[in-house]
């Protein structure tokens, strides 16, 4: 969706516009991303690495030497803050635990004030109440702001505890997009099979998962 990989075919339409995937720089404006495994630069500051999401707007020598100006660096503090890490805004990545790097990472996106997120399996290497923790922040932040979150996630549970709306896909193909009250036993086994149940009680086998609220801890 912004350009990362090229479609074999069809088009993606943002805002009324056409992508160009020839030249996707005009869609990256608007879309911001979360990784499955934080893509952060490990010797740079928490800081840096959240400026990191603003090169783009920097001139390209300035961009060289980290040269942002003070309102960039502003924005990338109040990004911090919002996701709890401000105390950790000079240390390190390689210093910080799984979920403070993808709080980071969620930092990161946002300080670019995009249109939508694209969260790429963002809690997958996290344990299950920091995942909770992670989606819990970025579902807040989002609602928040006004950002759209296209996120791919595995854990059945945790989709039908955060999102609004369900894609489920296979083989390729859509076979369930509705709003997630609507996902029952019988799409799970469109979607998946026989391997239902494991999927639906998400990877982390917490069954309780999707009625518990786990306060915030930094």
């Amino acid at each position: 969706m912004n350009g990362l990989n090229k479609p074999t075919s069809g088009s993606i339409i943002l805002n009324k516009n056409h992508i160009n995937f020839d030249d996707p720089f005009v869609a990256r404006q608007h879309i911001s991303m979360i990784f499955q495994d934080f893509n952060l630069v490990k010797n740079l500051s928490t800081i840096n690495n959240v400026l990191s999401g603003m090169l783009d707007k920097c001139h390209p020598v300035g961009s060289l030497f980290y040269l942002f100006d003070k309102s960039q660096k502003l924005r990338a503090l109040e990004c911090i803050d919002q996701v709890g890490l401000l105390s950790k805004a000079h240390v390190r990545a390689d210093q910080l635990s799984g979920g403070q790097q993808q709080r980071v990472g969620i930092a990161r996106a946002i300080a670019r004030s995009p249109l939508i997120v694209l969260a790429d399996e963002p809690v997958a290497s996290l344990d299950p109440l920091i995942a909770f923790q992670v989606l819990s922040m970025l579902k807040r932040i989002s609602s928040a702001q006004g950002i759209t979150v296209l996120c791919n996630l595995h854990q059945v549970d945790l989709a039908l505890k955060f999102a609004d709306r369900i894609i489920g896909l296979t083989n390729g193909k859509i076979v369930f997009d509705a709003p997630s009250a609507s996902l029952d036993l019988k799409y799970l086994h469109n979607i998946y099979g026989s391997e239902r149940q494991d999927v639906f009680f998400g990877a982390h086998n917490n069954e309780y998962i999707s009625s518990i609220d786990v306060p915030f801890v930094s």
